[in-house]
Formats: C-alpha cells, sequence, structure tokens
C-alpha cells in the first residue's frame, strides 16, 4: 500500500490537512514545525513529534530551536546516517528516516507517546515522512539558495566598502601629503619672487611660472582627492553628487552643458553602496566624455523604479567603434569601460553601452535595489 492510500484510508479528511501544511509555509524550520505538529494531530496516541532536516553538506540536522546534531551522533543522528528507523529503549517512541525517492536521507522524525508506540501510529509517521520528503528537500534548496544570495549581496556591498576604504585611504595620504607639500611650495615660490631683485627678470618669470605650475598642480591634486572621495555623497547622496559632478564637469570644459535628471521615488534610500557604485559609473562615463567625445552637452539620468535603479549618461559626441575599443589588448579606454560592467555585474546588474562614430554615447547601468534578485534587468 502507497503512503497516500494508507493516509487516504486513515482519516478522509487528512489529505486536506496535508494540502493545507504543505502549501502553508514553504520554508525551513516552519514547514519542518507543521509537520512535526500534523504527525501529533493525525495520530492516535502520539504526544510529541520533532523533524530534524539534514543541513546542504550532509553534515549535522537543524531542528527548531535546538542545537544542531552532527551526523551518526545520538540516535537521531544515527538513523540519519543508516537510513534506517530505530525504537526507544522504552518502546515509547521511535526515530524514524524521511527518506527521497532516490533513497537518501533529507530528515528524521522522532516521535514519542505516553505508553507503548502504537504499530498504526509509527506507520503513519513513516507514511507523512514518505509524502513530504520532496516537499522538505525543496524546501531546503530554497534555503541555500536564499543564503547564498545573501552572502552574495554581502559580498559585494563588502567589496565596494573595501575599494572604497582603499580611496578614502589615498585621498587622505594625497591630502596630507603631497597637496600640502604643494602648498607649502607655492608659499616659498612667491616668498622668492618677492626677495628677487628686479633687475633679475629672466630669473623672476622663472619663479612666476614655476608658481603658475604649483597652482595647477594644486588644483589637479585637489581635483583628484575629491574623485578619489566626494564628501557630497556621504553627505546629501546619489542626486547631489550626481549633480556635482555635472558642475565640475562644466567647468573643466566651458563649451560642455551637463544637466541631471532625477525621475521616481523611493520607499527607503538606496543602501550606501549601490549609491557608490552608481556615482562612479557616472564620474568614468562623464570622464570619458571629457577626455575622448568632443560633445557640446551630456545628459545624467537617475530613474528610481520599485525594484531597480537604472542610470543612464548619454552625449551628443564624437562616438566610438564598441568592437574595436572592447577588442583584446587595442585601447587602454576599455579599461574604464570594462570597469564599469564589472562594478554593475558584482551587484547583480549590468552596463550596455551604445556607441557609433559619430553618434554619441549612451551608457545604461541597472542595478537592481535587492542584490538577491540577480536576473533583474
Amino acid at each position: 500500500m502507497s503512503p497516500l492510500d494508507l493516509l487516504l484510508k486513515r482519516s478522509p479528511d487528512l489529505l486536506t490537512r496535508i494540502i493545507s501544511v504543505a502549501c502553508s509555509d514553504r520554508e525551513l524550520p516552519g514547514l519542518a514545525d507543521d509537520l512535526a505538529a500534523l504527525v501529533v494531530r493525525s495520530a492516535t496516541g502520539l504526544t510529541f513529534c520533532d523533524v530534524y532536516v539534514l543541513d546542504e553538506e550532509d553534515r549535522a540536522l537543524e531542528g527548531s530551536g535546538r542545537p544542531p546534531v552532527p551526523l551518526g551522533e545520538g540516535v537521531v543522528g544515527w538513523v540519519a546516517a543508516h537510513g534506517r528507523p530505530r525504537r526507544h529503549d522504552d518502546l515509547r517512541g521511535a526515530t524514524l528516516p524521511v527518506r527521497l525517492p532516490d533513497g537518501g536521507t533529507i530528515a528524521v522524525i522522532d516521535v514519542r507517546s505516553g505508553d507503548p508506540c502504537l504499530r498504526q501510529d509509527l506507520e503513519l509517521a513513516e507514511a507523512l515522512a514518505a509524502l513530504f520528503a520532496p516537499v522538505l528537500c525543496s524546501c531546503r534548496r530554497l534555503r541555500t539558495a536564499r543564503e547564498r544570495e545573501h552572502s552574495a549581496e554581502r559580498f559585494a556591498e563588502q567589496a565596494v566598502q573595501v575599494q572604497e576604504a582603499e580611496r578614502a585611504r589615498l585621498a587622505g595620504e594625497i591630502h596630507d601629503g603631497l597637496a600640502q607639500r604643494l602648498a607649502s611650495l607655492g608659499f616659498h615660490l612667491s616668498a622668492a619672487a618677492r626677495m628677487l631683485p628686479r633687475h633679475h627678470e629672466e630669473a623672476h618669470e622663472q619663479i612666476v611660472l614655476a608658481r603658475e605650475l604649483c597652482e595647477l598642480a594644486g588644483a589637479e591634486t585637489r581635483a583628484a582627492i575629491g574623485g578619489l572621495r566626494p564628501p557630497v555623497l556621504d553627505d546629501l547622496g546619489l542626486s547631489a553628487a550626481l549633480a556635482t559632478l555635472a558642475r565640475e564637469a562644466g567647468t573643466r570644459q566651458k563649451s560642455l552643458d551637463v544637466a541631471v535628471t532625477v525621475s521616481g521615488e523611493l520607499e527607503a534610500p538606496l543602501p550606501g553602496h549601490l549609491q557608490t557604485a552608481l556615482y562612479r559609473i557616472a564620474q568614468e562615463a562623464v570622464g570619458n566624455c571629457l577626455r575622448h567625445a568632443a560633445a557640446g552637452c551630456v545628459d545624467i539620468i537617475l530613474e528610481h523604479d520599485p525594484d531597480q535603479v537604472v542610470l543612464i549618461v548619454s552625449d551628443d559626441g564624437a562616438g566610438f567603434s564598441i568592437h574595436d575599443v572592447l577588442a583584446p589588448g587595442r585601447r587602454p579606454e576599455s579599461y574604464g569601460l570594462r570597469g564599469m560592467a564589472e562594478r554593475a555585474e558584482l551587484l547583480g546588474g549590468r552596463v550596455t553601452i551604445v556607441s557609433r562614430p559619430g553618434d554619441g554615447t549612451t551608457v545604461r547601468a541597472t542595478l537592481p535595489q535587492v542584490i538577491g534578485s540577480r536576473g533583474s534587468p
């Protein structure tokens, strides 16, 4: 007699209860607890039931509210390791394996009663175990998949944090070292220019030129510090940081018109690592435009959707052949493009680049707001 036939014979409404439990909770340990309660409610003399589910590595069994039981340890571990039932010494209970169709053990059911267990109750528990084995297996896989997704999310966040920490460290070293020395050098050059007799015109001109070069180097150093870690991103968020990026780009290239558009609303602010990634992608795209595009205008668009955020940087510049730039070993520009794509992929998103010579360039970055939802566009 099959497990299903035995259960139908036992109680006509038992199938309804089984379906209700199987559909009520598809996550562990909730399903295991519901199964344990179903066994007790459906039996004649059972007063207690525990369900232990074997972990994905087949090393230990996990029960609700109980420490994990190593495989092979104690009665529960022994039954899981050998795949055979075992009666308690006092005959008032038994430990039963939950086996998959291929013969492997997925879980263990431990039942007890006030008196010696009735055979019909043990048969009931075994039938329910056989019926729920595939469901428990599915729940375990779902839990493992979610744990891996959460691990991927934590890894991506930590990777971004490490990158930004290193950028912040470099910014601090440049500010405290090179920037301070350049400022001191400029001070001494100014002092030397004031002290030099006027009849040394050529020497005076050289000092003035050196002073100008020192000021230029200082400005470039300050720009590099701001690029390594823009304070506005921490203080005011992504939208303000993009606006600052646009203003700085317009300052560097007076003929360039840079506009920022933000659409959509979020129920909660974007996580910091997502804001940082989007800013870095925008920074690289705008930097490429300044270096190569000879564009007249750049549009930076940030779109907030319920499950994703989209960043678009589009220019009307010279454009380029994507095939030529991304060909292996061809151009150093490809490092920036590949870096944008890798940064988005780390967070479960993607970057697409559309460009042709003479038609401008559009960089589109799409990141899911929940990294675990990989496969989002």
